[in-house]
C-alpha cells in the first residue's frame, strides 16, 4: 500500500489558532519564469563545476537549511544564527561535512518582501557566509506592497538571468542567484531537491499548473537518490499559532500518488520554531521537518498538554504521526547530509541574543534515515 499523508488528529493537544486573516492573505499571481521549463538546475550551476566534482567524489552532499530569517524589528537573532552557520563552515572546512550552500525555505524579507529591506534582512546578515544561498519564497516574500507586483524583489535577487550584484546588495559582494523560477528543482548526485512555492494565504495555495509540474518532477527524479521536498507552509505542526496545513498534505498525497514516487523527507518553515515529525506508513517512515526559527525575532510555542505542561517527546499525534523533537525557545538551523544510502539531519540550536555571542551552537536533535529501507 502506498503511504497516505493524512493529517494528525491530536485530540489531547490544546492549540489556539489565529482566526483573523491578515489583509495581505490573498492568492497572488506568480511572476513569469526567468528560465525554461521544467525549471531545473544542476549542482554545478549553484556551487561551481570544481566544487560539484569534489562533492561527487566525496560521496556526500552537505548543506544548511532554515526559514523565516528576516531580522525585522530585532536583527540580533538572525545575526547570531548567521554567525553560528559561519562557525560551522569554519569547523568543517575541507571535509565532506562542509556545507555547500544554504537552502532557505521562505520568508527572506519581512513583512512584504520589499526590495528596500533586502540589504538589512538578507545581504548584510550573510555578508560573511561565503556559500551560495538558494530559496523558495514564503508568504511574506510574496505579499505585495501597494502597486509592486508580488515577488518582484525575490525574482530580482534569486531568479536573475545572470549573476550580478543587485542594487539591494549595497556594498556586499554577493551576487543574485539564477534560479529559473520561484518553484524549481536542484539536481545533485545524491538528492533531487524539489522546491514549491505555496503562495501567500494561510495554509498555502498551489494551483493546478504547479501541481502538474510537481508530479512531473517526482516522476523524473532519479531512482538511485533521495527526493527532498521543500515548501514554506508545513504539512505538520504542533504549534499554538499556525498549525499544519491540510491543503499541503492533500497536495503531497495527490502528486506523490499520481507520480508513484513519494518524497524521502519534507522540509518547511512558516512556523517559528523547530519540529521533527515521523510519518509511519507500514514499513516506510518519512521525516517531516519544520525549521522556521532561522532569525525572525518572534518564536512560536508548541502546544501544551491539557494540564498546561509541555509536550513530552516522542508524542503520538495520531494517524501514524509522531512528534519526535522540538525547540521553541531558541533560534537555529538544520544541517543536512545525504549519500546514496543515508540522509542525516542535525538541528543546531543557537545561543539566545541575551547570551554570549561566543557561546557555541549546540546540536540538540540528530536523526538518520536509511534510504534503502526507509527506516529512521
Amino acid at each position: 500500500m502506498q503511504p497516505q499523508f493524512a493529517p494528525p488528529a491530536p485530540a489531547a493537544l490544546q492549540i489556539t489558532r489565529t482566526s483573523q486573516p491578515r489583509p495581505n492573505e490573498t492568492f497572488q499571481p506568480l511572476p513569469p519564469p526567468t528560465g525554461a521549463p521544467p525549471f531545473r538546475m544542476q549542482l554545478k550551476d549553484v556551487v561551481g563545476e570544481e566544487a560539484a566534482k569534489r562533492i561527487e567524489k566525496s560521496g556526500r552532499l552537505t548543506f544548511h537549511l532554515a526559514g523565516d530569517t528576516g531580522g525585522v524589528k530585532d536583527p540580533k537573532p538572525q545575526q547570531v544564527v548567521a554567525m553560528k552557520m559561519e562557525e560551522d563552515l569554519e569547523a568543517a572546512a575541507g571535509t565532506e561535512h562542509d556545507a555547500a550552500f544554504f537552502y532557505h525555505v521562505g520568508d527572506v524579507v519581512y513583512f512584504n518582501g520589499q526590495a528596500r529591506y533586502y540589504y538589512d534582512q538578507f545581504y548584510y546578515p550573510y555578508e560573511h557566509y561565503d556559500r551560495p544561498i538558494v530559496a523558495v519564497p514564503g508568504n511574506h516574500d510574496g505579499s505585495p506592497e501597494n502597486s509592486v507586483p508580488s515577488l518582484q524583489a525575490f525574482v530580482e535577487n534569486f531568479c536573475a538571468p545572470a549573476p550580478r550584484v543587485t542594487p539591494e546588495a549595497g556594498d556586499t559582494p554577493r551576487t543574485a542567484m539564477t534560479q529559473p523560477n520561484v518553484y524549481w528543482t536542484l539536481e545533485t548526485p545524491f538528492a533531487t531537491i524539489i522546491g514549491l512555492y505555496t503562495n501567500v494565504p494561510e495554509g498555502g495555495v498551489v494551483k493546478s499548473d504547479q501541481e502538474t509540474w510537481l508530479v512531473g518532477e517526482l516522476r523524473h527524479a532519479a531512482g538511485d537518490r533521495a527526493v527532498l521536498l521543500m515548501l514554506h507552509h508545513p504539512p505538520y505542526s504542533a504549534d499554538d499559532h499556525h498549525s499544519g496545513s491540510q491543503k499541503m498534505l492533500d497536495l503531497i498525497d495527490r502528486a506523490a500518488g499520481e507520480a508513484k514516487r513519494f518524497p524521502d523527507a519534507v522540509f518547511s518553515g512558516h512556523v517559528h520554531n523547530y519540529q521533527r515529525f515521523t510519518r509511519n506508513d507500514g514499513e516506510r517512515q518519512t521525516p517531516f521537518i519544520v525549521c522556521g526559527n532561522g532569525g525572525y525575532w518572534h518564536l512560536h510555542y508548541v502546544g501544551k498538554q491539557p494540564d498546561g505542561t509541555p509536550l513530552p517527546t516522542p508524542y503520538d499525534m495520531g494517524n501514524g504521526v509522531t512528534l519526535e523533537a522540538y525547540v521553541d525557545s531558541h533560534h537555529g538551523f538544520v544541517k543536512l547530509s545525504v549519500t546514496r544510502d543515508e540522509l542525516t539531519g542535525e538541528f543546531h540550536r543557537a545561543p539566545r541574543p541575551q547570551d554570549s555571542f561566543r557561546d557555541p551552537a549546540t546540536v540538540v536533535d540528530l536523526w538518520r534515515l536509511d534510504l534503502k529501507h526507509h527506516r529512521l
